[in-house]
């Protein structure tokens, strides 16, 4: 193992529900997966009424699981425009504003008074959550839209895990990439095309290539992900979903450069360390630095560009 364990935790104010997800680098093999599960059960909270000078553990293997429901394949519906107006009145009740929020939640309170009020003011908001979740939000699940771009048809989320009052790149994470550490801690790059603008998609062959010494220069590890048209991993026979720092079989070219292949169909058998299998259909990518260098986090390095080669 390359690091100890990590926690990303997610949370708005000090009322809300925080998520914990304790992270350990392993290396691609099984070995390394049954050795990182005692470092991952000593990542524990529990209140300090609690603490009695022991170390506490949790055998995350045996938590229960809670598979999608037969025939779902996108994402949840969280937000629902019909019941907006209802949810986002209990919202204010249990979230207290931020530092500078206090006028944009009398604000907000004032609409919704006149709209109990008043059954067309009601009617014209319901109508107006509608278009904004079908021409605002929902668009805001490509990846594409997410951040700004950075080069080579990459995007890098803008303020990722410190959000402030950036409220359009909070929706963007919520709706296409849910949990994100700071950009200190990890750096996202999003991409959904190919060099010559055009969707990925599984049915075609591409190639990136990391010229000799520039594979992502981190500190800690990276890795490229490979997410099917729902963002969600393709099941495939290698159950491989990214490539990285921790596959320690990956080829090198004869130059010293890396090259990876994504496609639904083999490269050939002597690429197939190299491959990350894709569906049949769209897919996008997200390269993940953990612990970037300052060149990433200043833009000077960017991901090079992912060319289709059929």
């Amino acid at each position: 193992m390359a690091v100890p364990p990590g926690i990303t935790a997610v949370a708005r104010s000090s009322t809300d529900l925080v998520f914990v997800i304790p992270r350990v680098f392993k290396d691609d093999t099984a070995a390394d997966t049954e050795a990182v599960q005692p470092l991952i059960n000593q990542v524990v909270m529990y209140p300090l009424s609690q603490f009695d000078g022991k170390m506490k553990t949790v055998d995350y293997a045996k938590l229960p699981h809670f598979p999608a429901p037969e025939g779902s394949g996108g994402e949840t519906k969280w937000v629902r425009p019909a019941s907006y107006y209802e949810d986002l009145a209990d919202v204010l009740k249990r979230v207290p504003p931020l530092p500078g929020e206090e006028a944009l939640y009398g604000w907000i309170r004032s609409v919704w008074e006149a709209a109990a009020s008043n059954p067309e003011v009601r009617k014209q908001l319901d109508e107006t959550f509608a278009k904004a979740n079908a021409e605002l939000v929902d668009p805001l699940f490509h990846f594409r839209y997410n951040g700004r771009p950075i080069g080579h048809g990459w995007t890098a989320p803008a303020n990722a895990s410190q959000w402030g009052t950036d409220y359009l790149n909070r929706t963007a994470i919520s709706k296409s990439s849910m949990y994100q550490n700071t950009p200190e801690e990890t750096q996202y790059q999003f991409k959904e095309t190919d060099s010559q603008g055009q969707p990925l998609d599984g049915n075609h062959q591409y190639t990136v290539t990391f010229a000799k010494g520039q594979t992502p220069p981190v500190k800690g590890f990276w890795s490229l992900t490979l997410y099917n048209a729902e963002h969600f991993f393709h099941a495939n026979p290698l159950q491989r979903f990214s490539l990285g720092t921790k596959n320690k079989n990956l080829k090198d070219n004869p130059d010293g450069s890396l090259t990876l292949y994504l496609g639904a169909k083999s490269p050939g058998a002597d690429k197939e360390t190299n491959w990350l299998p894709a569906p049949t259909g769209p897919f996008s990518l997200l390269l993940r630095n953990y612990w970037p260098e300052a060149t990433i986090i200043d833009g000077s390095w960017t991901p090079p560009d992912v060319v289709k080669t059929d």
